[in-house]
């Protein structure tokens, strides 16, 4: 049965496909997944065009995969391409020849459209001119883009106060848009500012600011080529950063080694099998992961504390040798009460907490303990944790201890999700600006920005319920299926008066909106992108702080198409008019002007023309690479923290529930219906649970069940999923968003960093109850 409802259906139909069980891999790359991206070009109708632009992607003088943020290496590139399987799909999808015209609005109506899944929706083909849905009408018709900006502009202009609207951000917006898009919002007088950094890393920087000085990693991609240790907490590299596994590749063949710490085993995590050698394609790859921890979910406090002890009994052994004591005291604080607090821990105790044994935890110790040069990365299995900021803060602790932060070979590493997360932070996508950042942007444009934060992601939802929210403009993603809480997000969309969408394809933001809706599609990464006869490059932000240009190379499918920078900057001259003191012609003209201007407002981009041009871009200042921590409220030392255990404590018949996307995914993007390294094929409504929480409910493999959360007493219901049996800890299952966030409570955030704790949350399951559409409809 499909979502029934007489408004457009906020989430993928309730419908099974035809589920087919495959062995769960054990190492992840390969032929087949050299086979997978060119199949996805040859299904895109795009074998010739789409293969021509892959050579060019992620190398010199190309274009920034619009995929992964994981960084290009500095020097040589590899002349096979620079590319992995999510990047290869996603550049396929840019390439498709497939258009979205405005006679498939004209055909299609939005209610239609809607009931659709998400796969299908994505797949349409590219959108090639602006569209425009009217109050009560059933269908998108074309609108031109002067007069899309002037709809805009009358509805921004109509709002009481400039906090009435909020401009949302997807990573893969450039630097050059992102300033402007920013800068307007200033000028406009909102930072309402809510963008993807608020679902992905936003813990990350909550909890790395204070201690480090920086809310960004501390390493070069070069350092995990010649550490000792590299820890995995969290994340699946295999899927959501397919290249970092050559780097650790690379680190194991010079003798480092690789613990992995995660709910489940990963093909990732395990093996790797580099399709660009010899022993990747005819052999059998070479192992990743040295140590394995299957941790529960939300178990890895417990398990760095318990590290800790153990490490703490290495050095009062043998002392020095396991902490770097000079380290210690002349570039940190708090020691003697960080190691005061282990008097009242238990190793057994606290193995039991994590669910990993108390022989497998001493020997992750082991391998760090008389080691200096260790790197620990996370994903969102720890920045969506409701404590994240705090497990953050742990593991810099470890690296305190061990002095193993500032130098080769050792420090921290959040792996970010979207290509630019990460820059359009540093261009000041933020609803938190510091004062420092506002004093820059009033001398140099002379007008006073606004100083009240303003909403993150959820405090937006929110506010979009509340009715303080009016207009929402959404500068890329798929801001409906992205957010948690499905059905609360979807009712809050239907409030506002417009949502605006800028967009490539089609998507589930552009079904569930506002009284009024506008599409406005822009060019792609790998589009060439012309302004007054002249090929534009843009620029982004990698990982590790690296600044680089990417110019795309393929032709556009639509004259009608035009950049992000161009649609800020009328946006800008539309809304704001002769009140602007912002020279906003200038800016769509030509993107030099703006990088000229960035320089200005921003440390760090000196000479930013001239040093984004070099081959290998530049890096932006670290000062906690280069072993300096000037914090707030430390100087220069940094802190340790004082942490505390977390109470998981699940009533009978409720089962802790993490979210994930699959390997034919990549964030909201569905390129498949396959996850062929845990096994699944064609569906996506599966349910992984362990066998013994299996037999004891009284439920069989295949199974179809319906999943329950009751969060702040709200009854949420994700039905009809089938369990599969999967090597994961007892009283913990993973499903796929975006079919779980409904699951996910509005109120279930990350403490400090308010971000949707979509990796802890409690869910009851039951026996499929065809009835239950009845329940979901009320």
């Amino acid at each position: 049965m499909e979502n029934d409802k007489k408004e457009p259906a906020a989430e993928n139909p309730y419908k099974l496909l035809d589920l087919k069980l495959t062995p769960v891999k054990t190492w992840a790359a390969g032929i087949p997944a050299v086979m997978a991206a060119f199949g996805d070009l040859i299904e895109e109708k795009t074998l010739l065009r789409g293969t021509k632009a892959l050579f060019k992607m992620n190398q010199a003088g190309g274009f920034d995969c619009p995929s992964c943020a994981w960084p290009d290496p500095d020097d040589e590139r590899s002349p096979l391409g620079e590319y992995c399987e999510n990047g290869a799909k996603a550049l396929a999808e840019e390439a498709t020849t497939k258009r979205v015209t405005a006679d498939f609005f004209k055909e299609n109506s939005v209610y239609d459209l809607a009931k659709l899944d998400d796969f299908t929706i994505g797949k349409m083909g590219r959108l090639t001119e602006p569209v425009y849905l009217p109050p009560g009408a059933s269908h998108y018709q074309p609108i031109s883009w002067d007069d899309a900006f002037s709809k805009i502009a009358s509805h921004l202009n109509a709002l009481e106060v400039p906090d009435e609207a909020a401009f949302y951000t997807s990573g893969r917006t450039s630097n050059e848009a992102s300033f402007l898009y920013q800068l307007f919002a200033k000028e406009y007088g909102t930072n309402n500012m809510p963008d993807c950094s608020n679902m992905c890393h936003e813990t990350s920087g909550t909890a790395l600011r204070p201690t480090i000085g920086i809310g960004k990693g501390t390493v070069k991609l070069e350092d995990f080529y010649d550490t000792d240790v590299v820890v995995i907490v969290g994340q699946n590299p295999g899927t959501n950063a397919p290249r970092m596994m050559s780097a650790l590749e690379k680190c194991k063949k010079n003798g480092g080694k690789i613990i992995a710490i995660n709910p489940l085993p990963e093909a990732g995590l395990m093996g790797f099998r580099n399709p660009q050698e010899v022993s990747g394609v005819l052999g059998n790859g070479g192992k990743l992961a040295d140590l394995y921890l299957p941790v529960k979910i939300n178990g890895d406090m417990a398990l760095l504390k318990a590290i800790e002890l153990i490490l703490l009994e290495f050095e009062r052994k043998s002392p020095g040798a396991v902490f770097d004591h000079d380290f210690i005291a002349e570039k940190t604080v708090g020691y003697d009460a960080f190691i005061g607090q282990f008097e009242s821990y238990n190793l057994e105790h606290l193995a039991k907490e994590s669910g990993v044994s108390a022989a497998l935890i001493y020997n992750a110790a082991q391998m760090l303990a008389f080691k200096k040069r260790i790197i620990i990365c996370w994903g969102m299995g720890i920045t969506q944790q409701p404590n994240g900021v705090d497990m953050i803060k742990e593991m810099l602790n470890i690296l305190l201890l061990k002095g193993s932060i500032g130098k080769p070979g050792a420090g921290v590493c959040p792996v970010r999700g979207h290509s630019n997360v990460q820059g359009n932070r540093t261009m000041m996508i933020d609803e938190k600006p510091t004062d420092a950042q506002l004093d820059r942007l009033r001398d140099f444009y002379g007008f006073n920005p606004p100083r009240k934060h303003g909403y993150d992601v959820v405090r937006a939802i929110k506010a979009m319920h509340e009715g303080k929210v009016k207009v929402l403009f959404c500068m890329g993603g798929n801001f409906l299926s992205a957010t948690p809480d499905t059905t609360y997000t979807a009712n809050a969309l239907r409030k506002l008066n417009l949502t605006v969408s800028v967009s490539t394809k089609l998507n589930r933001s552009h079904l569930v909106h506002g009284k009024e809706s506008i599409i406005l599609p822009t060019l792609s990464r790998s589009d060439i992108d012309m302004v007054n006869g002249v090929h534009q490059f843009i620029t982004t932000e990698n990982s590790m702080g690296v600044v680089q240009s990417s110019k795309g190379m393929l032709k556009p499918v639509s004259d009608k198409l035009i950049n992000e920078t161009q649609i800020v900057c009328r946006m800008a001259m539309a809304t704001l008019g002769d009140k602007s003191v912002v020279d906003w012609k200038r800016y769509a003209n030509n993107y030099d002007a703006v990088r000229d201007d960035i320089e200005k407002c921003i440390p760090g981009f000196e000479n930013y023309n001239e040093r984004v041009r070099r081959k290998e871009g530049f890096y932006l200042p670290n000062l906690a690479r280069d072993g300096k921590f000037i914090t707030k409220d430390f100087g220069d030392k940094a802190p340790f923290t004082l942490t505390g255990l977390p109470e998981n404590n699940l009533d009978d018949g409720e089962y802790m529930m993490a979210t994930t996307r699959t390997h034919d995914q990549f964030n909201t993007t569905i390129y498949g219906l396959d996850d062929r390294y845990r096994g699944i094929k064609n569906e996506r409504r599966v349910v992984f649970m362990n066998q013994n929480d299996i037999d004891r409910a009284g439920f069989k493999a295949g199974d179809k069940v319906d999943l329950f959360n009751y969060d702040d007493g709200v009854e949420r219901i994700a039905p009809l999923f089938i369990i599969v049996p999967y090597q994961i800890p007892e009283k913990n299952t993973v499903t796929y968003f975006p079919e779980t966030n409904v699951l996910v409570g509005i109120n279930n955030v990350v403490k400090e960093s308010n971000m949707p704790a979509s990796k802890y949350v409690k869910i009851r399951i039951k026996k499929h109850d065809p009835r239950i559409y009845e329940r979901i409809k009320k």
